[in-house]
């Protein structure tokens, strides 16, 4: 299959191995230095956990002109960034789309690119469950087994499911079929939103999250108040466990937490203030419309947006 992954920071680099590996012809589109980092020396990996380096070779391009027509298109992008990406998606003929990543305007991407696009096109949402950073010209990947995607369609049924499987027919990639996949992303927003407030706060040094009992305590307790929102305006709570138990049990959350903050592969989360800051603006305006009291949130993100003013 000629498979094209747009973007290629840990995200995108990794899920291009694993499509390299299951045999296919796999493009990335890149820009700038990683561009040339991807030429030169190709798609290296530092695979954390399992204590192995790989090498794949792939085609780079700096830009999707219309007529470059791929089976799959694989978008892996932060969710600011998604904006700029549609009207290029809109213009190329391809007609298969999976947009990757923290996504709260769903069915708005995909009324765009049904009304905008020179294809008809076949749009569905995934998260990839990896995460890492970029380092001297390589990415530094955490993930447990050989990864995973949550992927769902808007419409139930993914409709293009083949060629999803024909993709990773080769690989140990797992697919997990999420029916309430818009849900699912808001629920994840809730869970990614306070937890980067505080690590983005302390400038991602762990010691100094763990040490701030304080906070810990408010955004575990902000996510119990954004689950309470999203069921407020009708959201579906997915996972429930999850849910239930960040709002049940927010003390056994929060250590749990802290030993996660403690171990080294924390220091890898991988966050964006520009992200942040578009994931909570765009929460920003649900909280508004619900009369669910979020004093938590507030405070984690007055706190946090006067940090980063005065940054």
């Amino acid at each position: 299959m000629n498979i094209l992954i747009y973007g290629a920071g840990v995200q995108g680099s990794y899920l291009a191995h694993v499509l390299v590996q299951g045999g296919h012809d796999v493009t990335v589109l890149a820009r700038g230095k990683r561009a040339e980092e991807l030429e030169t020396e190709g798609l290296i990996i530092r695979h954390y956990l399992q204590r192995k380096t790989t090498v794949d070779q792939v085609r780079v391009i700096r830009g999707l002109a219309s007529e470059d027509v791929y089976d799959l298109i694989f978008v892996m992008m932060k969710y600011s960034d998604f904006e700029a990406v549609l009207p290029i998606l809109a213009n190329n003929y391809s007609r298969h789309i999976v947009l990757v990543g923290n996504n709260m305007d769903t069915y708005a991407m995909k009324d765009y690119l049904s009304k905008n696009g020179k294809s008809p096109k076949q749009v569905v949402f995934g998260f990839q469950t990896t995460a890492g950073t970029r380092m001297d010209g390589r990415v530094i990947c955490i993930r447990g087994g050989h990864g995973e995607m949550v992927i769902g369609s808007l419409e139930g049924q993914i409709p293009f499911r083949t060629l999803l499987e024909q993709a990773f027919s080769r690989t140990k990639y797992k697919l997990n079929d999420q029916d309430q996949i818009d849900a699912w992303l808001k629920n994840h927003m809730v869970l990614v939103v306070p937890m980067n407030m505080v690590i983005l706060y302390h400038q991602f040094q762990m010691k100094k999250v763990v040490r701030d009992d304080k906070r810990m305590r408010q955004f575990v307790a902000a996510m119990g108040e954004g689950f309470r929102v999203l069921d407020s305006l009708g959201y579906p709570l997915t996972p429930a466990r999850q849910a239930s138990w960040i709002t049940h049990y927010p003390n056994f959350v929060r250590w749990a937490l802290k030993l996660f903050f403690m171990l080294p592969v924390s220091r890898w989360i991988d966050g964006t203030s520009t992200e942040l800051a578009a994931l909570n603006e765009t929460f920003a305006e649900w909280r508004s419309r619900s009369d669910v009291p979020t004093p938590n949130w507030d405070a984690l993100e007055a706190e946090w947006l006067n940090q980063s003013y005065l940054m």
